[in-house]
Formats: structure tokens, C-alpha cells, sequence
């Protein structure tokens, strides 16, 4: 029951940092260390199906916006959602090179490395922050920007870096429109998670039998969807009011304490 217990609250660290620009690779690996966490060779098999429970959530709030792009697309013509979908392959490029060529080397800053998820969460902040200063405009999505903002994805594959809070302070900071540029980070993400968990899914049919229990992955996955539902829908709300800079405090408060507590 423990175990079903710990596996909930990563589920529900999870399905909140996912969408809160707070990053919640960094959060699961303090909370691991925090908890002495380890599902050993079934890390992967968590991780993709908290994950995935997260994907869902998106897909669940963006379903009618999703659903409007699939028919627009079937129309086979360059309309609004056939260059959102153009926007977001192009947005994919980057973390689909660190993906493909750099898995192994991403892979070893997960060994809760709470010095590095501290320094990471401080620069986090310093990228939400930065919005504050941003005059508000109303720019469209260009590919050359769609890139700009697959490169900060990219970099917040490194624990500590909110994918969220990158993507949209670089798009703040590009001058798009608030509400597309929330619309944009959320949905650009189905697409790289959903690759990650096919290979990680590969990764872990290779391996064999697995030791966690079937109690630990449902709690983990349901605990992460529901609050997933919630903080999109939270953060949609928040980037809309131009009060994203606030979590920069709060990255920084946590940030300090993972270097102190990694330092003494």
C-alpha cells in the first residue's frame, strides 16, 4: 500500500508540473529522492505511463480545437489548421534531434541529481520572469518562431527546465498572442511524448518480466490525469491574464532549497 501511495503522489506531481511552469521532471526527481523512490528497471514503464496519463489530459481539454484541426487538415488545403500542424512538426525538429542522437546522454541527469534540477529550476524562473518585462502584442506563429520555440523545448528535456514554462516565455518573448501561444505549447506536445513513450514502451518490452504492481501504475496514471485536467485548464486561465512570471518565485524558492539541501 506504501508503494501505492508514493507511485499517487508522483502521479499527482506529475499531472501538476506537466502543465504548471515548474517542470515536472524536476519535481519527480526531487520528490524521488524526497521519498527514496525507485522502481529500479520499471522507471521507464512509470514514467511513460504518467506521462501518457498527462498526453490524455491535453487531448480531453484540446478535444474540440483538435478535433476542428483534423477536419480542417482532410480538406487538403493550406488553411489555418493545415500551418498549425506545418507549425508543429517544424516545432518537433529539435527535440526530435536530442531524441534520436542524444537519448543516452539526456538519460544519465535523471539519477536525482538535486544540484543540477536547482540550477535548472533557477534558470526557469529567470525565463518566466523575463515575461514581466515583455510589452503584450498580438504576433501570429511563424515557422521561424515555431522553431525558436522547439529549441526551448528541446533544452527542457534536461530536469529542472519547465517544457512549459519555456515554450511559452520564449513565445511571450517572440511578441505571439498570449492565448495561441498557450493553445500552441500544449498541443505541440502530443506529438514528441507521445514518440518517447512508443521507444520507452520498446525499451521496457525488451526487458522482460516487470516487478511493479498493477495497484502502483493505475494510481500513478489516474493521479496524474485528473490533475492534469485541472492544471491545464488552471494555466490556460493564467498565460490568458499575463500572470505567468509569478511561478518564477517559486521556482527560485525551490531551486535554493535543492542546491542547499544538495550542497549541506
Amino acid at each position: 500500500m506504501e508503494e501505492i501511495i508514493k507511485s499517487i503522489i508522483l502521479g499527482i506531481v506529475q499531472g501538476l508540473a506537466e502543465f504548471l511552469p515548474v517542470s515536472s521532471s524536476g519535481h519527480i526527481e526531487l520528490f524521488k529522492a524526497l521519498f527514496n523512490v525507485d522502481f529500479g528497471k520499471d522507471n521507464l514503464l512509470f514514467t511513460s505511463l504518467i506521462h501518457g496519463a498527462t498526453v490524455l489530459s491535453t487531448i480531453v481539454v484540446f478535444r474540440k480545437d483538435i478535433l476542428e484541426i483534423i477536419k480542417d487538415v482532410f480538406k487538403f488545403e493550406m488553411n489555418e489548421s493545415t500551418k498549425f500542424v506545418l507549425y508543429i512538426i517544424v516545432s518537433m525538429l529539435p527535440v526530435l534531434i536530442v531524441g534520436l542522437f542524444f537519448k543516452d546522454f539526456v538519460e544519465q541527469f535523471f539519477n536525482q541529481n538535486i544540484l543540477l534540477v536547482g540550477f535548472m529550476l533557477l534558470l526557469t524562473g529567470v525565463l518566466l520572469l523575463l515575461t514581466k518585462f515583455v510589452a503584450s502584442k498580438q504576433k501570429e506563429i511563424s515557422y521561424r518562431n515555431a522553431f525558436i520555440i522547439g529549441l526551448a523545448q528541446a533544452i527542457a528535456v534536461l530536469p529542472g527546465i519547465s517544457r512549459s514554462g519555456a515554450t511559452i516565455s520564449t513565445g511571450l518573448l517572440l511578441g505571439i498572442d498570449k492565448a495561441k501561444m498557450a493553445k500552441f505549447s500544449f498541443l505541440m506536445v502530443i506529438p514528441p511524448i507521445l514518440g518517447a513513450m512508443l521507444l520507452d514502451l520498446k525499451d521496457f518490452a525488451e526487458q522482460g518480466s516487470s516487478n511493479i504492481s498493477a495497484g502502483e501504475l493505475i494510481g500513478g496514471f489516474l493521479a496524474a490525469f485528473f490533475t492534469g485536467l485541472l492544471a491545464c485548464q488552471i494555466m490556460i486561465k493564467i498565460v490568458k491574464q499575463g500572470k505567468i512570471q509569478y511561478f518564477a518565485y517559486y521556482c527560485f524558492l525551490v531551486g535554493a532549497i535543492a542546491i542547499a539541501v544538495s550542497w549541506f
